[in-house]
């Protein structure tokens, strides 16, 4: 049997278009579940802040912050939310700008890796990204994200410690010049076996296409 093919991800946990693409590369997988020699996979997600200067308690919206802080004209804004807010309805999501409370994800990369070291790193990813974009909470706090591990199994008092003494920042670190490395300056993007390389929120046939391509080259190079 082959190996797994490997999918690295680079996404922030505030990035609408990530979540976006989550869902989509999960249907993509999910339409090879079936196949006579479904394609087997590996994924990890890996570190990037779209905005690393924002504060933990940012005092707005998501329309104040992308109107005041990145310059945009608010109506540009209020026409942008709308469109990714129906994208996600399309992928099953339902994005609550309204509650989303918008916040520095630094702490929440850290937790990722910690959920790594624990196997748990799918459902942590989830979690997060479920708790910013539909349910409101803040992600960005070291007592919520604390609250939020609990919720996939991991300890209460390990995932404080390594919190409050960023046991786990060079690992965001890392991830982050990786990206750089690979000339990575948006996200979501896929490293897809180690090769190549897919940007932006893909629809789930173009997933499915290129994982069924891959799998099946390396079935004719083992035949």
């Amino acid at each position: 049997m082959s190996e797994p093919i490997s999918i690295d991800i680079w996404s922030d946990i505030a990035c609408p278009w990530c979540y976006i693409g989550k869902r989509n590369l999960e249907k993509g997988l999910a339409a090879t579940a079936d196949d006579d020699d479904a394609p087997q996979v590996s994924i990890t997600f890996h570190s990037f802040e779209l905005s690393p200067d924002t504060p933990v308690d940012f005092d707005g919206d998501e329309l104040d912050f992308l109107a005041g802080h990145k310059g945009m004209a608010r109506e540009q804004v209020e026409q942008m939310l709308s469109h990714v807010t129906n994208v996600a309805a399309g992928a099953g999501l339902q994005y609550r700008f309204d509650l989303l409370q918008h916040t520095n994800t630094v702490k929440a990369h850290e937790l990722l890796h910690l959920a790594k070291a624990h196997g748990v790193q799918h459902q942590m990813e989830e979690r997060l990204m479920s708790a910013y974009f539909t349910e409101g909470r803040h992600v960005g706090r070291i007592d919520d994200l604390v609250a939020l591990a609990q919720e996939v199994g991991l300890d209460a008092g390990e995932t404080r410690t390594a919190l409050e003494s960023a046991q786990y920042l060079e690992a965001v670190r890392a991830d982050q010049a990786q990206a750089r490395s690979y000339g990575i300056n948006g996200v979501p993007f896929f490293v897809i076996d180690g090769q190549y390389g897919v940007s932006g929120a893909q629809p789930p046939e173009a997933f499915e296409n290129v994982i069924r391509d891959i799998w099946a080259q390396r079935s004719a190079a083992t035949s």
